[in-house]
This record gives C-alpha cells, sequence and structure tokens, in this order.
C-alpha cells in the first residue's frame, strides 16, 4: 500500500521542526498533491521510579495548548545520541536524577499521517537525586514524586493530557503488573 514520491519539496527548515511538501502516487495511481510531512527529531520519554518506589513527574506550562499540565520526563535525541543515552540525559537534566536501570518498553506516533517521527518510551528504575535540574533557557519544570494511587488517579480522570505521556503509562504500568483487564 506504500506511495511513490514523485516530487518532495521542503518549505520550512528550522531546528526541532521541518515541513515537506510531497507529490505522491498511489498504489492504483491516484495522485496526491500536495501532502505534507512534518519532520521532527526522535522523541524519548520514561516512566522514571525513584528508588523509593515513586514516579517522578513534571509539572509545566505548554504554550501550543495554554495550559499547565502534569507530563514524564523525556525530549529530543540529539544527533548520533543513542535512545538510551538520550533519555538518561533528559532524564539527569530535567529531574536531577540518575537511574539503575532503562528499559525500553517501545515506540508509539504523534500522529503517523503528518509526522515522520518516532518517540520511544521506558521505565526508569532506581531513580536517585544527585544534581539539580539543568534546564533549557525555556523550561520552567517543577518535578513532583507521585505515589502508585496518585499516578493512576491521573490516568482515570483524564488529567495526563499528554496522548504519548498517556501510552507510556499504560505499558510502564503494565509491565510493573499495576494494571487489571
Amino acid at each position: 500500500m506504500e506511495w511513490k514520491i514523485l516530487n518532495s519539496e521542503y518549505l520550512f527548515k528550522d531546528l526541532w521542526f521541518t515541513v515537506r511538501k510531497d507529490v505522491c502516487e498511489t498504489k492504483e495511481g491516484k495522485r496526491v498533491d500536495p501532502y505534507y510531512v512534518y519532520e521532527f527529531p526522535t522523541w524519548v520519554t520514561a516512566v522514571a521510579l525513584t528508588e523509593e518506589g515513586e514516579f517522578i513527574f513534571e509539572r509545566q506550562y505548554r504554550h501550543a495548548i495554554g495550559l499547565t499540565m502534569m507530563e514524564i520526563p523525556g525530549g529530543c535525541v540529539d544527533g548520533d545520541e543513542s535512545f538510551d543515552a538520550a533519555i538518561a540525559r533528559e532524564l539527569k537534566e530535567e529531574t536531577g536524577y540518575e537511574f539503575s536501570s532503562f528499559e525500553c518498553l517501545g515506540r508509539t506516533s504523534a500522529n503517523p499521517s503528518t509526522h515522520n517521527n518516532w518517540m520511544y518510551f521506558y521505565l526508569a528504575r532506581g531513580g536517585k537525586k544527585v544534581s539539580a535540574q539543568s534546564l533549557d533557557h525555556n523550561e520552567e519544570i517543577e518535578v513532583c514524586l507521585l505515589s502508585i494511587d496518585k499516578v493512576k488517579d491521573l490516568l482515570k480522570s483524564n488529567q495526563i493530557y499528554q496522548s504519548m505521556h498517556s501510552t507510556a503509562l499504560f505499558y510502564a504500568l503494565d509491565k510493573l503488573g499495576a494494571l487489571s483487564y
């Protein structure tokens, strides 16, 4: 069912966001013109647990939707950095914690109809606070430690608005044996 790309043109390029306009042809010979693709770097995120078993969440403002919200830590993979190295770096920068283990639980796509990237999600265990946060100039992140019951309550009451983070949380809770179907 894959399409053939007949022509591709970049309309906008920036550090974290690129827009491409493709002209495509389907297997049945239908022409699709234009088809816009948003290119992003690969993302990583983690359901992060402290040594005491608390979940590390972040409270921060998200300008695009105008809300301060609860999320799990994560960010972009930089250059040729491995996914494991990227999530370890993001966790330390955003929370000041280092972890004894990382387990990749899968990947998800924000919107495969327009976005070309993946987000890999992890379960990080054994978190220990080792430093202060080292945030980017535009980041204001409040670190919150939550119990497993509080995390489940946030999910049940639809208060985790970042859909890819909800996905990661469900997979992590399942891995931890904390979900029942």
